[in-house]
Order: structure tokens, then C-alpha cells, then sequence
């Protein structure tokens, strides 16, 4: 069998890897000539980096990201409403990692070089078109520059990858309803700071109109005595979606620093942070409304082709991780790719719709707005607030939902057998 990726990120390189692992030959194409380490940071769950270690991919992550152990909520005072640790500190068997994407995605990228070979990593491809005509898919590529059609790829089958503006999905379902924006602008950013807290606590702060959340993503930075922090500023805005061509802009602070100029607390001065940066990016919280099929014979999708949601609880890259490994599976086990990818689908589907449905409530995290609502000038004793047995209904019953309990995750067994 040979397999067509469509999209050279996280979910279609891990998936090249997983498909590589299981046997099952795999190509990847993606729009953009070079694959360079853009963006910010991400937090990968132990659940996906449990399947990441099972690729072998243990020592890149280590020596790339830095093991998260704690995950902090705050409210706009700074003071703490909930604390828990988080991988091996939680007592999962693998760790969670915060990382910078884009090294993530170099780091990916060169495994899928080494063992898929050079030729298996098609970059400067577009996709133009595709048809499946029952028993394989041909698929056409042009050079997004020129408009020239340069290749025609046919496979047994052909998974879109190519995210939330995915090609394939608009080809599958053409007129689906626009992204869905939540109403919060987002400032991303990363620069060097000192370390806060122990330095490997994940902080989010304040409620749902106005949030701030800083966490460490280096261990060379912490090396040095010192913390790489990726930073997240969100304010809830009135109006539309903001259009596409505004999206990932930088913007000067001072369009919104002035808002968290009180939030300097003993741990962590947020002006500061801010005013140390030289660039920052806007980007609208959006997601897609869910799907009522993701398959259409020989052809599916994944991650945030599939399922694109807001990155509330951290689960996007997860996801996409999670999906590789499932679909890889169904490849594996089921006699075609039409009944792969219905299967495929039947598991992950129902479950994918349901966090992002549930994110658009905030997620773990709708835990701080209770606070906000119940204490918005702050308490003396939290519980006095919300009770530790109602902080553990609301994150417990997340990290079921999306995969990641303690128990299902060190206890399951794998989810692909390598080929012999």
C-alpha cells in the first residue's frame, strides 16, 4: 500500500513516521518551498509523547523541549486557584513537553528524511486536485508561485494533513461554513527571561475576557540558569472573524500592554515580560465547526484538517500526534483503505468533535472563569471559592475525554505494532 500525505506538519510528518514504522509506504507533499522553525510555542501531552518515544524519538524531544511539571491556574490578582503536576511529576511513565513548534516540526522533519529518504519529502508541491477512482487516487501538484503544474502523484490512498485551511477538506466539502471565531485576539511571543515559579510550571491567568499565559520551552535555556518563555496575551474583542490576510501580523505592544499593567505579581511581572519582547503576532482564536464525516473512500483527513479546535488545554499538536498512530493502525489491520478510514473515523471522530465543542466552554481551564465569577476581587482561602472535589470534576474528567488519564495512558498497549 501507498499512502499520500497531503501536508508537511505535525499530523503528516508524524504520520509519514507512524506509516514508515508500520510497514507501509508513505509520501509527503507540502506547499511550502523550505520548512523553516517559524512560530512559538506548544505543550505535547504524555499521551502523544508516549507515541513519540514508541517512534523512537525519545532523545530528540529531550534534548529539544523541556519537561513540563506543573500546570498553574491564577486569577488576575496572581493568586493561585489550582495546581497539578503534570507527566513524570504526575506519575505518568513519559514526560510533557513544552517545545518550540517550529524545532518540533524541524525535528520531525528530519527523521522523516533519514528513514523515508529525501524524495519522500516533496516540498514547493500544491495540490491542485485529486480523484479517487475507486481502487486509487491520483493527485496533482502545482507551484503555488507560478500556477504550473509540476507533478501527478497516484497511491492507494490519500490523507489530508494540510490544516485548518486544509485544500483536501474544502474539496470534500466545498462551501462548509466559515471558521468560527471565539471572540479572542491572541498575542503570541517568546523571549528570554528569568525563571518563574520552579521553572517548569506551565501558568495560565485571569478569566475568559482577559488571559495571560507564560510557561518555559528550553532545556539549553534552563541550562544556562535561565527560561525561554513563550507568552500568549488574549483579550476577548467584539466583531468578526478578523480576515485572513491580518492573520499571524506582528503588532507593537503598545496595542495592548496597557491592559495588563496591574498584573505584576511576586512571581511574575506581565508588563515586563511584554515590554522585553521585540516581536509579536496577532492571531484570532478560531476553530471549524465539526464534521460530519471526515472519509470519502480512498481519501480522509487528520488533525487540523479533521478537527482544527481552539488550543485550550493544549491538545491540538497532541491530537494530530494521536490520530497519526490511530489511523496508521486501521492501515494496518483493516484488508483496504475504505474500511481503514472508516474505522479510523468511527474512533476518533465522535471523540475529536467532542473536545472541540468543549473547548469552545473553556475546557479545563472554565475552572478560572467560576473563580472570576464567584471572586472577581480576589479571596482569601480558594476553596472558600470552588471546592478541590469540583477542580477535579473539571480537569479530571478533560483528561478523559481527550486521552491523556494517568492510568489509560501508562497501562493501554501500544497502538501500532512496528513492522518485523
Amino acid at each position: 500500500m501507498k499512502i499520500i500525505i497531503i501536508g508537511g506538519g505535525i499530523g503528516g510528518l508524524a504520520t509519514a513516521l507512524s506509516l514508515h514504522q508500520a510497514g507501509i509506504e508513505a509520501r509527503v507533499f507540502e506547499t511550502v518551498q523550505s520548512l523553516t522553525a517559524l512560530g512559538v510555542g506548544i505543550n505535547i501531552q504524555a499521551n502523544a509523547v508516549r507515541e513519540l518515544s514508541e517512534l523512537g524519538l525519545a532523545d530528540e524531544m529531550a534534548a529539544t523541549g523541556l519537561a513540563t511539571a506543573n500546570l498553574g491556574y491564577f486569577n488576575k490578582h496572581g493568586q493561585e486557584i489550582w495546581r497539578e503536576p503534570r507527566g513524570r511529576a504526575a506519575g505518568y511513565n513519559w514526560p510533557q513537553y513544552s517545545i518550540h513548534r517550529g524545532e518540533f516540526l524541524m525535528l520531525l522533519a528530519r527523521a522523516v528524511r533519514a528513514r523515508l529518504g529525501e524524495e519522500n519529502l516533496l516540498l514547493g508541491h500544491h495540490l491542485e486536485s485529486f480523484h479517487d477512482d475507486g481502487k486509487q487516487v491520483t493527485a496533482h501538484f502545482i507551484d503555488r508561485r507560478t500556477g504550473e503544474r509540476i507533478h501527478t502523484e497516484v497511491g492507494d490512498a490519500l490523507i489530508g494533513a494540510d490544516g485548518i485551511h486544509s485544500v483536501v477538506r474544502e474539496k470534500l466539502y466545498p462551501g462548509q461554513a466559515p471558521l468560527h471565531f471565539d471572540g479572542m485576539l491572541m498575542w503570541r511571543a517568546a523571549v528570554e527571561t528569568a525563571p518563574f515559579l520552579d521553572g517548569r510550571t506551565q501558568a495560565i491567568i485571569g478569566h475568559q475576557g482577559l488571559r495571560f499565559v507564560a510557561y518555559p520551552m528550553s532545556g539549553q535555556a534552563e541550562k544556562n540558569g535561565r527560561s525561554m518563555t513563550n507568552w500568549i496575551a488574549e483579550l476577548r474583542v467584539p466583531g468578526d472573524t478578523p480576515p485572513r490576510a491580518d492573520w499571524n501580523k506582528r503588532v507593537d505592544k503598545s496595542a495592548f500592554v496597557h491592559l495588563y499593567k496591574d498584573w505584576k505579581f511576586p512571581w511574575l511581572d506581565v508588563p515586563a515580560i511584554i515590554d522585553a519582547t521585540e516581536s509579536i503576532y496577532e492571531f484570532p482564536k478560531v476553530d471549524r465547526e465539526p464534521l460530519a464525516q471526515w472519509s470519502q473512500g480512498r481519501v480522509t483527513l487528520i488533525g487540523d484538517a479533521a478537527h482544527p479546535m481552539l488550543p485550550t488545554g493544549s491538545q491540538a499538536g497532541t491530537q494530530a500526534v494521536m490520530d497519526s498512530r490511530h489511523i496508521t493502525r486501521a492501515l494496518q489491520e483493516e484488508k483496504n483503505a475504505e474500511s481503514a478510514f472508516a474505522r479510523f473515523e468511527a474512533e476518533r471522530r465522535p471523540l475529536m468533535s467532542e473536545i472541540t465543542l468543549r473547548n469552545r466552554q473553556l475546557g479545563p481551564e472554565a475552572a478560572m472563569q467560576v473563580v472570576e465569577e464567584r471572586a472577581p476581587g480576589g479571596f482569601k482561602n480558594v476553596e472558600d471559592v470552588i471546592s478541590k472535589a469540583e477542580m477535579e470534576e473539571i480537569t479530571g474528567s478533560f483528561k478523559k475525554l481527550a486521552g491523556f488519564d494517568r492510568e489509560q495512558v501508562n497501562t493501554r498497549p501500544p497502538i501500532v505494532k512496528p513492522h518485523a
